[in-house]
């Protein structure tokens, strides 16, 4: 096989997104792919990890973005040459036809299930909702028919692009082995904090977990990770008599939430039931349970199939503040039954929810579409 370029395109997340980067792009590129980054962060252009980074700098608001951002990365995309095309934000879709005339091969990787996303928008109007949500799935339709594949995130998504394209594969945002584990397990659900990491706004159910704090009898403190993205919610949560057992460490790297993880007795990750939500598989709890540490988690059908199933955690209504401080007193006051379900956690990642798993399917379907890519170069150069 002639060495096959690929190229990854984000207009939205950092360079090193998880998702993205250090698991995407670093499993590409040590399957034996070239493999170029190109992002929109303003942070210059490098190379990591043998990967090259291309940046066309970034926005300055939402418009700029989806104008002047969208044309850079498309130029530089197609100055790039690549093989294969990687989409990762639903507003690359707008480009995918010029790669296409280009003769590239392109993929969409679908992060969220953007319909339904959209119908969970309460500032928006009811009928807006519906419209924009029908709107966006015939347009992507439209437009993934015509690409080479569709990654999604969970198998829920991928069910619903299947009809639209038969070459569609999920592929799991799941932990790397260990990067999140401590050598302390045993210790750490001694401690008593307790430990949100992750995106701070309303629908993840940070109201509720400041709420919760006020009532624990157990003497828990939670350790807060992660940036708020609405704003007036950190002052109105630091008004909230919850707040004086918050520790409020802001956003954190993989390192630090490692050591964040080390310390915590229970990883919350209680979201407010919102369509989007119901289905997905979030991210937080499988990087608890990789660490070792027991989940409190919301109590939706799917997310119980997986904490009560594994016996990793406890689930909660998440809109019930007195559940979510029940939960954590519980596991607080039990360390050994804490340290027996952290347990169990990390032997479900290390069986079943893990990033080695994904990776296979990953590079599989890229040896299929390079088996492709050969042999429209063999017929171009006969």
């Amino acid at each position: 096989m002639q060495e096959v370029n690929v190229a990854h395109l984000t207009s939205v997340h950092p360079r090193f997104d998880p998702r993205i980067f250090l698991k995407e792009c670093r499993s590409l590129s040590g399957a034996g792919y070239r493999v170029s980054l190109i992002v929109a962060d303003g942070k210059g252009d490098e190379e990591e990890d043998g990967i090259r980074i291309l940046d066309v700098g970034r926005a300055a608001g939402r418009l700029q973005r989806l104008t002047v951002t969208l044309r850079r990365i498309r130029r530089r995309a197609l100055e790039l040459d690549a093989d294969i095309y990687h989409l990762h934000d639903p507003e690359l879709l707008s480009i995918a036809g010029a790669l296409r005339r280009a003769g590239k091969q392109v993929i969409f990787d679908a992060h969220e299930d953007v319909p339904v996303q959209i119908l969970g928008k309460s500032y928006l109007h009811p009928w807006v909702r519906k419209f924009l949500s029908n709107a966006y799935e015939l347009y992507a339709a439209r437009v993934c028919r015509r690409l080479s594949a569709v990654v999604t995130a969970t198998p829920f998504i991928r069910e619903r692009f299947l009809p639209i394209s038969p070459n569609s594969i999920d592929v799991n945002n799941f932990p790397l082995p260990d990067e999140l584990a401590s050598s302390d397990v045993g210790q750490t659900v001694e401690r008593r904090h307790v430990c949100y990491v992750g995106g701070i706004n309303v629908i993840r159910g940070i109201r509720e977990i400041v709420s919760a704090m006020d009532m624990v009898e157990s003497g828990a403190r939670l350790i807060l990770g992660g940036s708020f993205q609405e704003e007036g919610l950190r002052g109105e949560l630091k008004a909230c008599a919850g707040w004086d057992s918050v520790d409020e460490r802001g956003w954190l790297g993989r390192d630090a939430i490692r050591d964040v993880l080390s310390e915590s007795a229970a990883g919350l990750v209680t979201l407010h039931p919102q369509p989007n939500y119901l289905d997905a598989h979030p991210v937080k709890m499988f990087e608890y349970m990789s660490a070792g540490v027991p989940v409190i988690s919301s109590n939706f059908p799917l997310w119980r199939s997986i904490v009560e199933g594994n016996d990793c955690g406890l689930c909660v209504d998440p809109k019930q503040p007195k559940e979510i401080a029940e939960a954590i007193d519980y596991l607080v006051r039990n360390p050994s039954r804490a340290r027996e379900m952290g347990e169990n956690g990390r032997k479900a990642v290390k069986a079943k929810y893990n990033w080695p798993a994904e990776e296979r399917k990953l590079v599989e379907l890229y040896d299929r579409l390079s088996d492709t890519t050969d042999e429209i170069q063999n017929v171009q150069n006969a």
